[in-house]
C-alpha cells in the first residue's frame, strides 16, 4: 500500500489539488483562535499548508515520503511552514491533551485500526479542542459515485458509526450529503460523504 501511495504521490500534478478541502476550509475560517492543529494521512499537505498560512502551528503526518516531499513543497510556495512525519496511522504515538484541533479528511482506515485511531485522537485532544472530518460515506461504493474513495465498504464511514468512535465528545454534530467534489482527478465529481465537527 505504500508503494502505491509513493507511486501516485511521485506525479507531478498535485492529484488532490492544492487548494484546501472546501468543508474544512469553511470551517477552519470560522475559528478565531488559533494553537497546534494534526492532520493525520496527510499526503500532499493542501490542508496541513492551508492551516499553517492561516497562523496555526501545525503537524502532519503520512506514509508516504513522495506525499511529504510535495506538501513541504506547496507550503513553501506559500510561505507556510509544517512539521511534517513519515509514519503509519498505526504507529503515530499521540499524547493526550496535546492538540486544539484535529483534521481527518479522507483519513480511512480499516475496521480494526479505525476504532483506535479515532479513540486516540480524542484523547489528544486538550479540552475544548476541535475534531473536523470529512470521508465517504458507504452510499459512496453501494450507488457507484464516480469520485473516488476506497474500494471497501468497511473502510467507508456513516455518521452512526462516527458518534459511536467518538461518543466521548462532549458535543457532536454532523450529517450524511451529496456532494460536488472539485478535488483533483481522483476526486472528482458528485460524491456521498459524512460530516463531522466534534468538541470534546
Amino acid at each position: 500500500m505504500k508503494e502505491f501511495w509513493n507511486e501516485r504521490f511521485e506525479k507531478e500534478e498535485f492529484i488532490y489539488g492544492t487548494e484546501p478541502n472546501a468543508f474544512f476550509k469553511a470551517e477552519l475560517d470560522k475559528m478565531t483562535n488559533t494553537g497546534l492543529a494534526l492532520f493525520p494521512m496527510e499526503g500532499e499537505g493542501r490542508n496541513a499548508c492551508y492551516a499553517a498560512k492561516k497562523g496555526w502551528k501545525v503537524e502532519a503526518f503520512d506514509f508516504s515520503e513522495a506525499g511529504k516531499e510535495k506538501a513541504l513543497k506547496l507550503c513553501e510556495k506559500v510561505n507556510a511552514e509544517i512539521s511534517y512525519h513519515i509514519k503509519k496511522a498505526e504507529e503515530f504515538e499521540f499524547k493526550n491533551d496535546k492538540y486544539d484541533l484535529i483534521v481527518l479528511i479522507y483519513a480511512h482506515l480499516q475496521p480494526e485500526l479505525r476504532e483506535d485511531f479515532h479513540k486516540k485522537s480524542y484523547h489528544s485532544l486538550k479540552p475544548g479542542g476541535k475534531i473536523i472530518l470529512e470521508g465517504f460515506h458507504p452510499k459512496q461504493l453501494i450507488e457507484n459515485y464516480p469520485s473516488g474513495g476506497p474500494q471497501n465498504i468497511d473502510m467507508l464511514y456513516s455518521f452512526e458509526l462516527l458518534k459511536e468512535d467518538f461518543k466521548e465528545l462532549s458535543k457532536i454534530d454532523g450529517k450524511e450529503l451529496e456532494i460536488d467534489l472539485k478535488e483533483g482527478r481522483y476526486h472528482l465529481g458528485k460524491g456521498f460523504v459524512t460530516r463531522l465537527i466534534g468538541i470534546k
